[in-house]
């Protein structure tokens, strides 16, 4: 009734098209105000991961700096020096022009650790490395016999599958009773072939028989053996061959890795090697690192004998890992830089030989 009183007139025709026409662009409002604040928020997200990627990049840009300088400064690397020192690190983040926050730069030497590709003697790519050969027997025991959730891992089993997966000689041939070709790895119910070539990702590694990823990962706070072995270390012999000469930088190779270099009747001497190059006096180091055999004047270390085709002082490979906070976002740039020299000008630069963002 009472709405047919108002169709009934023009007043209220009028009342109701006001309402209508009211309603709509109340609706139009919020519409337009919901689609308002969603491409303010959306254009503030997309301006913090520029700035977010800017800052990552800066601190990466920066940390490269600091490790050219550092290779005209001294042929020697090791933990003592300045790329190595998360303090000396800020204070040259510092200096980057950011209005908010600041990168977060870690740098560590790639060569302080395992080189996977050094197992099988380049460029023939057929026989076993020896000397590496019983560094991975020391390191995976030593890895197992620390770790019960390792204890059914066969090491022999797993450096026998690694040289089969690295041959190049993909022949059915395996090595041992418990290496693995093709034919095993074919065999599996998702199959692939056997690489039968240098690793190129530590990724890599999860398809190798007897790799299970507690050995590989970790488990809980036990770390496996990803954070002690690179895929990097190649020398180039010639224009198109290559070798992997293995040597680990007794200088920066974590306690992990320095126990695996040392003879077995030895190994507990790691933690003294690693104190020893760390030794300050008044915040200044106290011993010099720049010969190979440095480590017998370590507590402890007058008769040990490293083999000496293990360990170097000196590397131009290493990880930096920029990671950049903002706004409750995080940007990680982590880049595998190597130092080259260039021929012509005798400068060095970084040259960046993998990069990814996480």
């Amino acid at each position: 009734m009472v709405l047919g009183r108002i169709i009934g007139n023009e007043n209220g025709i009028a009342i109701l098209i006001t309402l209508l026409v009211i309603t709509v662009l109340i609706a139009t409002t919020l519409e337009l105000n919901r689609k308002a604040r969603s491409e303010i928020s959306f254009s503030a997200i997309s301006r913090d991961r520029l700035t977010l990627a800017h800052m990552a990049s800066s601190g990466l840009n920066a940390a490269m700096a600091m490790l050219v300088r550092d290779k005209m400064d001294s042929d020697t690397d090791s933990l003592q020096e300045d790329w190595a020192d998360r303090d000396k690190i800020d204070e040259i983040l510092q200096d980057i022009p950011i209005e908010e926050g600041q990168p977060d730069v870690i740098i560590s030497d790639e060569l302080g650790r395992i080189q996977i590709n050094a197992l099988v003697i380049f460029p023939e790519g057929r026989e076993f490395n020896n000397t590496q050969l019983n560094l991975w027997d020391r390191f995976l025991r030593n890895m197992v016999y620390k770790d019960e959730s390792l204890e059914d891992v066969d090491p022999t089993a797993i450096i026998n599958s690694l040289k089969d997966w690295l041959d190049a000689g993909d022949d059915e041939a395996i090595t041992g009773l418990s290496g693995a070709e093709s034919g095993y790895y074919e065999g599996l119910d998702l199959p692939y072939s056997c690489g039968n070539s240098p690793f190129t990702y530590l990724d890599e590694l999860a398809f190798v028989k007897g790799i299970t990823k507690n050995l590989l990962y970790g488990i809980d706070a036990r770390p496996g053996i990803f954070p002690y072995v690179t895929t990097f270390g190649r020398t180039p012999i010639s224009k198109n061959t290559f070798t992997f000469n293995g040597k680990i930088n007794i200088n920066t190779a974590d306690v992990r890795v320095l126990t695996a270099l040392l003879p077995a009747e030895y190994d507990d001497l790691a933690a003294a090697i690693h104190d020893y190059r760390m030794e300050t006096s008044d915040s200044t180091y106290v011993h010099d690192l720049s010969s190979p055999e440095w480590y017998k004047n370590a507590p402890g270390c007058t008769d040990l004998e490293i083999d000496p085709d293990l360990i170097t002082v000196s590397s131009d490979v290493f990880r930096i890992e920029s990671t950049a906070v903002l706004h409750g976002m995080k940007l990680i740039n982590t880049a595998v830089v190597a130092r080259v020299k260039n021929n012509a000008t005798g400068k060095w630069t970084c040259t960046v030989l993998r990069q990814w963002i996480d």
